[in-house]
């Protein structure tokens, strides 16, 4: 079973962080979403279906990859090794999953079989480049992103790996691959999309209509149109690379924070809101250079209290004639509540088309 099809076949699977979970329970709607408890405390995070129709998620807090079958509920975790803290996975070709391991600077192979692990390390010079998200181009080549200011590439038979500088600095976070091999990645910090030249490695910076929007994530639909969650804004927007259009729609809601997107096979887009502002923490400062501001993210992002640690934005200034790094990071709080779950949502009403709610063509 391939991925597109088992995401059909149970209309989506979606991340459920903590504070997801919350607001989740207390809304209502016409879908059935069926919770499935996992280990307390791991910080259950990004989500993949495997071939067989398990689900492989990360335990950002324990250093695990979790395999659940939906079937009965249960599941295992694999220990990626110490101070591991996975964000994303993806299966591969080789029906592995394949995981951005933030913690080891590193990216990790799991055997599905064994559940041996394999790490790819980054070169040395990237002592932190924040890992985030990956995809599988059409030939099988690993593209991965790093929130602090890199992107990069591996091919999994060679073990060969090359990063690149994101031609604006931090921000690298979602990345997506359109039905004809097209590669691009959003930018949080950046609020912007870039689409990668396959051959070159060269990324090409386009603008979002809305200033300072917060690019996270970013999803392709079937006919190639890319489909973006603007974290500051509060909107989900989608661009057509063949006019070069945008449309933005507004998340209903005070203050939405449109966090994740996924667009299914028949081109309905499902998204995640953190709209939660009472357990949002904003911190302005400034740092030396940027290794300096990505080494203070890294450790606030290994405090307990924190859900989720993400670079905003960063500007040179000068100060007293030295070139620095002014830089806005935004905490979500943990409020201490040990919830923690993976989520499948399924439809129990065909829902209306409504831009920006969820279900839109």
């Amino acid at each position: 079973m391939n991925r597109r099809r088992f995401l059909s076949s149970t209309a989506a699977g979606i991340l459920a962080a903590p504070g997801l979970l919350r607001g989740a329970l207390a809304q209502e709607g016409p879908f059935r979403v069926k919770y499935y408890p996992v280990a307390a405390g791991m910080g259950s995070r990004d989500v993949t279906p495997a071939p067989d129709g398990a689900i492989w998620f990360c335990g950002q807090r324990n250093g695990t990859l979790g395999r659940l079958d939906p079937r009965d509920g249960s599941f295992k975790l694999v220990d990626l090794g110490k101070g591991a803290a996975p964000h994303g996975v993806v299966v591969g070709p080789d029906g592995a999953p394949w995981v951005t391991e933030g913690g080891q600077n590193a990216i990790a192979r799991v055997d599905p079989s064994d559940h041996r692990v394999t790490l790819f390390r980054l070169p040395e010079k990237e002592t932190y480049a924040n890992l985030n998200t990956a995809v599988f181009d059409k030939s099988g080549i690993y593209w991965f992103t790093g929130q602090s200011g890199i992107y990069g590439r591996l091919d999994p038979k060679s073990g060969d790996m090359t990063v690149f500088r994101a031609p604006r600095g931090p921000g690298p976070y979602g990345i997506t691959v359109t039905p004809k091999g097209d590669l691009w990645y959003a930018s949080l910090a950046g609020n912007h999309i870039t689409k990668i030249d396959l051959a070159t490695g060269n990324a090409t910076v386009v603008e979002p209509p809305t200033p300072n929007q917060g690019a996270r994530r970013i999803w392709s639909d079937t006919k190639g149109r890319l489909w973006v969650s603007e974290w500051n804004s509060g909107n989900v927007s989608v661009h057509d690379p063949a006019d070069a259009s945008w449309k933005t729609w507004k998340l209903p809601g005070h203050s939405p924070r449109t966090y994740s997107v996924y667009v299914d096979d028949k081109d309905k887009v499902w998204l995640t809101d953190f709209s939660d502002q009472g357990g949002t923490l904003r911190l302005t400062g400034i740092g030396v250079d940027e290794q300096t501001v990505a080494d203070f993210l890294r450790r606030l992002g290994t405090l307990p209290f924190f859900q989720s640690v993400d670079l905003d934005e960063t500007s040179q200034v000068d100060q007293d004639g030295a070139k620095l790094k002014k830089f806005v990071i935004r905490g979500q709080i943990d409020y201490g509540a040990p919830a923690t779950a993976v989520a499948q949502a399924g439809s129990a009403a065909k829902p209306e088309a409504k831009p920006g709610a969820g279900g839109t063509r």
